[in-house]
């Protein structure tokens, strides 16, 4: 979709009261503690507004102002700081702050060279949690089969799981490894 197309798109589409199923699994399965989080490509911002429910610090990204403003609004109104900032992830208009987060998050959202950004991002000891589309045949914001997990083959995987259409991953950033 184009820009014009998302913003309507969350014109009419409110932020959803219940994170992605992998994200609370996750973060409740692995007893992932409060920290700095960062939503990348959040949408609506489920995961964020849930994230900040917890009391994580939370930094969400989207290219669509539309999606941005509502959600600041859904925050305002759940009385939950989130940081929403609006900037296109394809043209480098958000910069990963190395070594800063303690978790990012990114589902149903496939940008390859955004991965190392985002293991660079991570501080030793974090975690990512990365839900994408899978397909066998080639196409640019689905995944390969076994692609997702062969972005972390440094690090410890907690969790993966592929099936014909979706593939998620739980992993830790090493302590001892200053590697992305």
């Amino acid at each position: 979709m184009n820009q014009t197309e998302w913003d309507s798109h969350y014109q009419t589409h409110a932020a959803g009261r219940t994170p992605h199923a992998l994200i609370s699994w996750a973060v409740q399965t692995f007893d992932l503690k409060p920290g700095r989080a960062l939503d990348l490509a959040c949408g609506s911002g489920r995961n964020a507004l849930w994230l900040a429910w917890l009391g994580w610090e939370v930094t969400a990204v989207d290219r669509s102002p539309e999606a941005m403003r509502r959600l600041n609004d859904e925050a305002s109104r759940r009385n939950l700081h989130v940081n929403a900032e609006t900037a296109d992830l394809e043209t480098a208009g958000f910069t990963i702050q190395p070594a800063y987060w303690d978790l990012i998050v990114c589902c149903l959202y496939l940008q390859r060279d955004l991965f190392e950004p985002i293991k660079r991002g991570v501080k030793p000891g974090g975690s990512i949690i990365a839900a994408v589309l899978v397909s066998e045949q080639e196409k640019p914001f689905r995944a390969a089969p076994g692609e997702l997990r062969s972005y972390f083959t440094d690090w410890e995987i907690l969790h993966f799981t592929e099936s014909a259409d979706t593939a998620e991953v739980v992993v830790r950033k090493p302590v001892t490894s200053p590697a992305a």
